[in-house]
């Protein structure tokens, strides 16, 4: 599990990320100089605000609604543009922090980098032109909050170098403090998202340490000349959401222990840290010694040539996913995983686009692979971010709808953004703020924590249910409770009378009904559960009954909106309908076959248009769409699609130009978790209580195995199959569960009990229980 290359990293996109959780860093250069490109997650430039809204928010929503119901889409749109679209502020954007540049001066020979994402440590190694073979090994630590990096050669005094630090914004101000010390104090500003003037402000630094050899410092560079070894450490800190100046220390003391400590047992206690989350996990799909000797770029360019049988890409691939969750989200993250993770390479933030929480798949897309690639306690920071997220969208509910409860649209910041956003085509996401708190109740089924259940999911889903039931109104042609005015992110359709052309909001679209159910039964069994609120449920089971059915349109397809619209935009890269297939399971193969034959043909219909809008995160979404409808033929083309068309050298996943005003390939991280999320899920499901085992296992991954992905339940499953079938399943129960276990045509059930193995044989006869 390394991902290897023997050139130099001629930019940003060919560079390695690392990262701890809060500091991320993307290393690029090679033998004669290296760049570090760093960034800290909660570097935002802009702040806190209260967006619009009237006193008579709900008597514009009734007029609003009135001319939707009439057929009146134009007038509606006019009401909803006046209504529900603030004037943008100071919403901000993350930004990337600093360069540390360091120039060796050396021209050398043999050189190979590595990320090697079982230790988590990126390597640089070369034979120098003096002959001497140096190797430069980095990594950022969660368990001492820096990043270090060792040089060393095997030669003494091989190593000499000039580091400096370069602002990315134009209050950065860096000096030498002391000798072999660069300090750092810089505020997160721009002019695109925000006016120039806010933003979170950052202190930090970076200590050289040598033996042998000279260091010195004049201004602003520090210099080594001729040492055994250096080791350079780095740290930040930033005031966002503190109350006093105490973070003004923490970088200093936080190189002053790193230092202490040395970089031995810094790396001992790393690899302790990082070990214990990624070690879980294993997945084996048949790696062979042809392509496995290869550097990973090559790798990448013969899939994309077309080249399909290096299986161990694949499984690099879905690891990488699982190390960019580690190293971008762990448990004690101040926020989650934005647009780009932690990193930044500043490109989307000079655009309409910025690195943000967008809640129309981006952020969900990222946090879709963390629970059953067993990283729950990578999952906590949304967690906590949704709570945020809740606490300020009650102003949003009271501003712009006058109803109880909270309410997010379409993208989020730093500090909890909730109000609609600038184009009803997108910003009018009326569940968008639903849609990421979905991963509460995510997190709830795969680990049954009662407590995290009562203390944090039930109450903020409550209280969105409650936004929702006073929100809804009942549609006057078919009395089903709707949502609206609101959108299918991002895309649009002919409601009919040619007339009132292109339109974007429609009373109770697909995607908002698929959330809302989800959203009522899981308060309702909670409710159930935790024996509270009788009065809401009575209300829920009412609400529940008055839902709408999904539809099957006249192309045979799942219908997007409630109407059966003709689209717009066929091409759209959007397709948020899928939601009752993945992550839900309102359609299943097993359970709604016409529904899920529906599934299949809107995902056929988006693949039949020539324009199909060609991004990192749809091929995530046909892949994940067709896995769920268990044709893991399809699922793993795309999956193959997205590791050789959309992404870079380093692996991470990109849009294309032309996708909204993208001028060039634009690093969005989605892809890369999307892509793991599929991977896992072709090979487990678990929904509507039961645990399948390879149900999208596609014909060439005939050999392979996997331990430790994790099912709901708070169970995990280790396989091992051969010529496409299983030969053995270990299911371990963490808490009591009853399931059923499948695979193929086959089927058992069983009582999991807490705290025991359970192994199957290749036809799911249980052979033996033991303690686990």
């Amino acid at each position: 599990m390394k991902m290897t290359y023997t050139q130099s990293a001629a930019g940003w996109k060919q560079g390695l990320p690392l990262g701890n959780g809060q500091l991320g860093a993307v290393v690029h250069g090679g033998i004669d100089s290296e760049t570090w490109n760093m960034t800290e997650v909660t570097f935002w430039s802009g702040k806190p605000e209260r967006f619009g809204g009237s006193p008579d928010a709900r008597e514009k929503l009734t007029e609003m609604r009135e001319s939707f119901f009439s057929g009146d889409y134009v007038k509606g749109d006019k009401l909803a543009e006046q209504a529900l679209e603030p004037k943008k502020g100071n919403f901000g954007t993350n930004l990337s922090l600093c360069d540390i540049l360091i120039s060796y001066g050396d021209e050398g020979s043999e050189l190979v980098r590595e990320l090697d994402l079982e230790r988590a440590v990126a390597t640089v190694s070369y034979r120098s032109s003096a002959g001497a073979a140096i190797r430069r090994e980095t990594f950022a630590t969660h368990a001492d909050g820096v990043l270090v990096s060792r040089i060393k050669g095997d030669r003494a005094g091989s190593v000499s170098l000039k580091l400096h630090m370069q602002g990315r914004t134009n209050t950065f101000d860096a000096w030498l403090e002391e000798e072999g010390k660069l300090v750092f104090r810089t505020q997160a500003t721009e002019d695109i998202h925000s006016d120039g003037t806010c933003g979170v402000w950052s202190e930090g630094g970076v200590k050289v340490a040598v033996t042998g050899g000279k260091l010195s410092g004049a201004e602003g560079e520090i210099s080594v000349q001729e040492a055994d070894e250096v080791i350079i450490y780095f740290a930040v800190a930033t005031d966002y959401d503190r109350k006093d100046d105490s973070w003004k220390s923490e970088s200093t003391e936080r190189l002053a222990t790193a230092q202490a400590k040395g970089f031995d047992r810094l790396l001992a206690d790393h690899l302790t840290d990082y070990q214990a989350l990624y070690s879980r996990v294993s997945l084996d799909l048949g790696e062979t010694a042809e392509f496995a000797s290869l550097p990973t770029d090559e790798r990448v360019r013969r899939l994309r040539a077309g080249e399909l049988g290096d299986t161990g890409l694949i499984a690099l691939f879905y690891q990488y996913g699982r190390y960019l969750t580690i190293a971008g989200s762990r448990g004690d993250s101040r926020l989650p995983l934005h647009l780009q993770g932690i990193w930044n390479d500043g490109e989307a933030n000079a655009m309409a686009w910025s690195c943000d929480y967008h809640l129309d798949v981006n952020t969900e897309m990222n946090y879709y692979p963390t629970e059953i690639s067993n990283l729950a306690e990578c999952h906590v920071p949304l967690m906590n971010y949704i709570e945020k997220l809740a606490e300020a969208g009650r102003s949003a509910a009271e501003d712009f709808y006058g109803c109880e409860g909270w309410v997010a649209h379409v993208f989020s910041n730093a500090w909890g953004f909730a109000s609609p956003g600038w184009g009803r085509s997108w910003g009018m996401n009326v569940t968008g703020g639903l849609w990421i708190a979905t991963h509460l109740k995510e997190h709830y089924e795969y680990g049954k924590d009662r407590e995290f259940l009562s203390r944090q999911a039930y109450p903020v889903m409550k209280e969105a249910a409650l936004f929702f039931l006073d929100y809804m109104v009942i549609h006057p042609k078919y009395g089903w409770l709707v949502t609206g005015p609101s959108n299918s992110p991002e895309n649009s359709f002919y409601p009919g009378p040619t007339e009132q052309g292109e339109q974007q909001l429609s009373m109770g679209s697909t995607m908002d009904q698929m959330l809302v159910r989800d959203l009522f039964v899981f308060c309702l069994e909670s409710a159930e559960l935790l024996e509270a609120d009788p009065e809401l449920q009575a209300r829920l089971r009412t609400a529940i009954e008055q839902l709408p059915p999904l539809q099957v349109g006249k192309r045979g397809q799942l219908q997007e909106w409630l109407e059966d619209y003709a689209e717009a935009q066929p091409q759209h890269r959007h397709f948020s309908h899928m939601y009752g297939i993945y992550p839900g399971n309102q359609i299943t193969p097993e359970h709604t076959p016409e529904l899920s034959a529906a599934m299949r043909q809107t995902l056929l219909g988006r693949m039949l248009v020539d324009e199909l809008e060609d991004i990192e995160f749809t091929a995530a979404l046909f892949a994940l769409g067709f896995s769920r409808l268990h044709d893991g033929n399809q699922a793993v083309k795309h999956v193959r699609h997205l590791i050789g068309e959309l992404c870079f050298d380093n692996l991470l996943s990109y849009s294309k130009p032309g996708v909204a005003g993208a001028e060039t390939n634009i690093f969005v991280i989605d892809g890369n978790f999307g892509g793991t999320a599929a991977i896992a899920d072709m090979l487990l499901q678990s929904h509507a209580g039961t645990i399948n085992l390879l149900p999208a296992l596609p014909a060439d991954w005939s050999n392979g195995s996997y331990e430790g992905l994790r099912a709901k339940g708070n169970a995990e499953a280790s396989v091992v199959w051969s010529n496409g079938s299983l030969t053995e399943a270990i299911i371990t129960a963490h808490s009591d569960l009853e399931t059923v276990v499948k695979c193929g045509g086959s089927q058992v059930s069983l009582q999991l009990e807490a705290g025991k193995r359970y192994r199957l044989d290749g036809q799911l006869k249980l052979i033996e229980v033991e303690a686990a």
